[in-house]
């Protein structure tokens, strides 16, 4: 259960701050049902009402430092994703999407930069799919990592190839 001011994730949306819980007085709905109005940070105008008793809520608690300086250091124990078959795999990326789950993400970015890896070797391109999802997921865990530590992206980016790179040395 959130509070109000808590910052969730959503998978949608991103960072959103919880405004409020309240019963929605809309024809055809449950007057007596509960609901999270939830507001992305970055598109301050939108609202989003989410059930407080759904089973399927696809939002979480962001990550505090503490909690995102963990999944920076496990980033090297975390496998990629990796199926051999298009359909699968697509449907696999978009599982992790909506899990909101940072790991799931760091599972993504690594098969879809082992994939591209291996396709340039053999000289093809890198597929539509792998990269609209690589994209989604950096944005999404870089984001969400940079919320927590208080940086942006680019700095979050440039603190975990710095971090790896010491550890290589």
């Amino acid at each position: 259960m959130f509070e109000i001011g808590d910052y969730v994730i959503n998978a949608n949306n991103g960072i959103c701050k919880v405004e409020d819980k309240v019963h929605l007085d809309l024809p055809m709905s449950d007057k007596k049902k509960l609901y999270y109005l939830i507001v992305p940070i970055k598109e301050q105008g939108t609202k989003l009402y989410i059930p407080v008793d759904s089973e399927k809520q696809r939002i979480r608690k962001a990550m505090d430092e503490t909690q995102a300086l963990e999944v920076i250091d496990e980033i090297p124990r975390i496998d990629a994703v990796w199926i051999p078959n298009d359909k699968q795999r697509e449907q696999k990326y978009k599982e992790a999407i909506f899990s909101c789950e940072p790991k799931q993400l760091v599972g993504i970015l690594k098969c879809v930069y082992l994939r591209n890896q291996q396709r340039n070797a053999e000289g093809k391109k890198n597929t539509t799919i792998d990269e609209r999802y690589f994209k989604l997921a950096e944005n999404n865990l870089y984001s969400e990592l940079a919320f927590a530590m208080h940086k942006d992206k680019d700095e979050m980016r440039q603190m975990i190839t710095d971090r790896f790179r010491a550890k290589e040395s």
